[in-house]
């Protein structure tokens, strides 16, 4: 069992940065793919970005492309999201997720752990 833990969160202002954290608890973290969500208010759970075991394929909703950036660090068991230019309908409560299989996948019922998510706000 892996278990996630959120940082990182906070209020910004449009075009602020700022910098999520997810650390894992297992051994097993450099075996797991990893992926942020976020669900607005009213909303269903979207994907946002997805880093393999290696840190060496990463892949991005449209929506977030060329603004946030994914990464992780296997020996610290952590991976992050970079989020910069970022706009009012970014506003969501943030998870971070972890899959055993190394297939990425971007549908939130694919993902075997999950974190209790971290709120962001944009303020316009």
């Amino acid at each position: 069992q892996v278990q996630l833990v959120e940082s990182g969160g906070g209020l910004v202002q449009a075009g602020g940065s700022l910098r999520l954290s997810c650390a894992a608890s297992a051994r097993t973290f450099s075996s797991t793919t990893m992926a942020w969500f976020r669900q607005a208010p009213g909303k269903g759970r979207d994907f946002v970005a997805i880093i393999s075991t290696s840190g060496s394929r990463v892949d991005y909703a449209d929506s977030v492309k060329d603004r946030f950036t994914i990464s992780r660090d296997n020996a610290k068991n952590t991976v992050y999201l970079q989020m910069n230019s970022l706009k009012s309908e970014d506003t969501a409560v943030y998870y971070c997720a972890g899959r055993r299989s190394t297939t990425l996948r971007t549908l939130a019922g694919d993902y075997d752990y999950w974190g209790r998510g971290t709120q962001v706000t944009v303020s316009s």
